[in-house]
This record gives structure tokens, C-alpha cells and sequence, in this order.
């Protein structure tokens, strides 16, 4: 841990948005390589020469203090996570080798945020692969389906986690489960997490810049945006959803101003989201959840910008407990209420949010406060996760096919479709790419 006060000329989490993307959707080959060079890099900047190397616990001195990702490279064997439980006090990271380790990190929440937690269950899921490359086919078969099960049930609202195991586990499926090449599988698994990653990368760059479309621009004033929990960097991976846009915005040359709703009773954008727009130097105001009414009520507000766990299929959004209130809010003083997510949040197979199971965490988030009581010892607790905004009180859904307006049945569906035909046509490119690359390697 460092004491040193945060440097926003050094420390910025978006910078050069446009250009500085880690990986494009384009060039897929060599993202880990990439990734782990990004993180080296990132770290003897912030800290010097000699902090990347530096090995990472509960209270080393070396940890980082500013990172884009929640999380990074440390070897071909283990992942470091930020544990977002610490923010802002303390920036520390925990070691990820496996889906047993990766599982319990988004249980509790060291890692959270819908798309952070797919692209760690994914990295999980391909150390655990690795450790099992000797093992024999049937007795590996059984680990990375336990590995899967105990991944999928982690946390069971967000839906990138099940998506992104789900994809990891079709790739093991495809290649022969009970195939003897381990090492074979062991790098499929391998790619296709870090597929997840960059695919990740671009689009949530792309969800950034569709942004810009949707947020009022006064002439003589700020845009004053509202958000809820966190939707940054540490939530993502990379950009952010919400807040990409807000950077994307400033960015942009535009002026902006962030209400921050402190976001009981985790508090993360008390100390998380207020942490990384004071890193990127955007303006910023933290309230009181119950204060956005009376903001709205005095015209202090021009748009709500929140994320997503998990979209339906005819645009019911679950999010962080509190968001209903806020499109309620938005709704009756007119304030266009817009989710912010990429596809991989979007899940075409659960008609509604009545259908979206909602995680029950536990009481002692509400009972206590960073382990101080402040309600009397005993008292009985209703402590869901999230809450589900329907449709009707959405005014945009942005991700990285476009604005999405209503109705949301058929714009989702379409968005899915043009992702699908993206996805198909970057595929082919680097088919055709590679025998090219191989010969003039040659």
C-alpha cells in the first residue's frame, strides 16, 4: 500500500480513449501477452521500475495503487485481483489460480460488477484447465464440470458469469471432453477466456462512443450526470459501461458533472465509483441515495446513467438495489432514464424480470458498517442484491451495437443479431489472416 495522494495526470483510469484500446476485436492473437504487458507497464509507471514484479498479498507495500482493470497477470499461472472489499482505504490485490479461488473472490465480492465477474470466472475456469492439462480425460472432465457448477452459482443474478462459463465450457465440449490432449485444451480454454477479455475491451469502447449520442449537451453549463453503484473500470474490465460514457464525454471536450449516489448498504459508489472518477479527474459530488429526489424535484439532474446485471428479453433490468427507486424518480420529474451495458448482459432467454432470480446477500451488510453495528443485535434483515426496473421506465438501453430505444423486445433482438454478424465477420478475418501471417513469417 502506498500514502501517497493520488496523481490524476499519472492515474488515468480512460486515458486517450479512442486510441489507447488494449486489444482491438480485430486482433485477437497474442491478447494475453498483451494484457500482461499492459498491467507491467501500468505498474512501473504508477510505481516505479522495479514495482511490477513485486508479488502481491494482504498488506504489500508494492501493491498498486491505480489500475484501468480490476485485475491483472501475474504468471501463466495466477491471476491478481483487486479486492474491491478494501477501497478505498487500502488497494491491495488477491491471488487467483483456479475456479474454486475465482468463485470465492465473486461470492464475496473481492471482484463484482456483471462484466468483470464473467471475464474472471472465464480466466478462472482456464487455470483451472491448466492445472488439470496431466490429468486423465475422464477424471479432467470432472474437474472443469465441477469447476463450472461451482463458478455458475457464485452469484446468481449477473448473467455474464453463467455466459461467459457457459462459452468456455461449449469450446471444451467441441474439442471432445473425453479427449487425451489436455495441453490441447488446457490452451483452447486459454484463448477463449481470453477472447472474452478483449472482445470486452472493444466492446465497451464502442458502448462509450454510443453514449455520446444520448446525453444532453448544454451550451453554458455541465451535463450532470446521476449514477448509481459502480460501473467503472473495476466493475468492467476495462473502460466501463456508465462511466465510459462520462469519460467519453469529458473526453470529448464536453463539460460534465457526476452525482454520485453512495449506493446502500455496500456503498459502492461511496467507495468505489467516488475512487476512480477522483483517479480520472472527472468532477464529481457524492449525496445520499435519498437526495437524488430532491435533485431531480430542483432540475439539478439532466440524465441517469446506470448499469446492468442482467437485461430480459423485453428490457426488464436487474441492477443494484435502488435503481427501481431511482427510474421511478426519473420518471416522474422527466429525466431520461438510460442502462448502460453490453450484450453479454442481455439475456434473450428470460422473457421478464419477474423470471431474473434475485440474490439475498447477507445481514450483516445491513446490520453493520465496515464492521461497526449500528442497529441493535438481532434485528431481522431483508437484504436482496438487486432490484428489477421495467421496461417501460427505460428511456435507452446503450451498449456496443448502438442506443437501443423501445420497444426493447425487438431493438435487443436486432442488437443480437448485428453482435452475432460482427462477431462471425472478425472470426473469418482472422482465418483468412492466418495463412497469411504463416507465410510471410516463413
Amino acid at each position: 500500500m502506498t500514502d501517497n495522494p493520488p496523481d490524476p495526470s499519472r492515474r488515468q483510469f480512460f486515458r486517450r480513449f479512442a486510441g489507447d484500446v488494449m486489444v482491438g476485436a480485430s486482433r485477437m492473437a497474442g491478447v494475453v501477452e498483451e494484457l500482461r504487458e499492459r498491467s507491467a507497464a501500468e505498474a512501473r509507471e504508477l510505481l516505479g521500475e522495479d514495482a511490477a514484479g513485486d508479488a502481491a498479498g494482504a498488506d504489500a507495500p508494492g501493491a498498486p495503487t491505480g489500475f484501468r482493470t480490476p485485475f491483472r497477470f501475474e504468471s501463466d499461472e495466477a491471476l491478481l485481483v483487486i479486492d474491491q472489499r478494501e477501497l478505498p482505504q487500502r488497494l491491495v490485490e488477491e491471488r487467483i489460480r483456479n475456479a474454486p479461488e475465482a468463485a470465492r473472490a465473486i461470492r464475496h465480492m473481492v471482484v463484482r460488477g456483471a462484466p468483470a465477474i464473467g471475464q474472471v470466472a472465464a480466466i478462472g475456469l482456464a487455470l483451472t484447465a491448466r492445472q488439470a492439462r496431466s490429468a486423465r480425460p475422464y477424471a479432467r472432465r470432472a474437474i472443469l464440470h465441477g469447476a463450472a457448477n461451482t463458478l455458475r452459482t457464485a452469484r446468481p443474478t449477473a448473467v455474464n458469469l453463467r455466459w461467459a462459463v457457459d462459452r468456455l465450457m461449449a469450446r471444451f465440449e467441441a474439442i471432445g471432453e473425453t479427449s487425451p490432449d489436455g495441453e490441447a485444451i488446457a490452451a483452447a480454454l486459454h484463448d477463449e477466456a481470453m477472447a472474452i477479455v478483449a472482445e470486452a475491451t472493444d466492446d465497451h469502447a464502442r458502448l462509450a462512443e454510443a453514449g455520446l449520442e444520448i446525453l444532453p449537451n448544454p451550451e453554458d453549463r455541465p451535463v450532470r450526470v446521476l449514477t448509481h453503484c459502480n460501473t467503472g473500470p473495476l466493475a468492467c474490465g476495462q473502460f466501463g459501461t456508465a462511466l465510459g460514457i462520462v469519460q467519453a464525454v469529458q473526453l470529448a471536450g464536453r463539460e460534465v458533472k457526476v452525482w454520485v449516489d453512495e449506493t446502500r448498504p455496500y456503498l459502492q459508489g461511496a467507495r468505489l465509483t467516488a475512487w476512480e472518477l477522483q483517479q480520472a479527474g472527472v468532477p464529481h459530488t457524492l449525496i445520499p441515495d435519498m437526495a437524488a429526489g430532491p435533485l431531480m424535484a430542483r432540475g439539478e439532474v439532466d440524465v441517469v446513467l446506470v448499469g446492468a446485471d442482467r437485461i430480459a428479453a423485453n428490457g426488464d433490468t436487474a441492477n443494484k438495489i435502488g435503481t427501481y427507486t431511482l427510474a421511478v424518480l426519473a420518471a416522474r420529474h422527466d429525466v431520461p432514464f438510460v442502462v448502460c451495458a453490453p450484450l453479454s448482459s442481455v439475456d434473450l432467454a428470460t422473457p421478464s424480470g419477474a423470471d431474473i432470480p434475485i440474490e439475498e446477500r447477507s445481514a450483516e451488510e445491513v446490520l453493520t458498517v465496515r464492521g461497526t453495528p449500528i442497529a441493535p443485535a438481532g434485528t431481522p434483515v431483508h437484504n436482496p442484491a438487486f432490484d428489477v426496473t421495467p421496461a417501460e421506465l427505460i428511456t435507452a438501453i446503450v451498449t456496443e451495437e448502438g442506443v437501443l430505444r423501445p420497444p426493447f423486445e425487438a431493438s435487443l433482438a436486432a442488437a443480437a443479431k448485428r453482435r452475432a454478424r460482427r462477431a462471425s465477420a472478425t472470426a473469418r478475418s482472422h482465418a483468412e489472416a492466418a495463412p497469411r501471417a504463416e507465410a510471410a513469417s516463413g
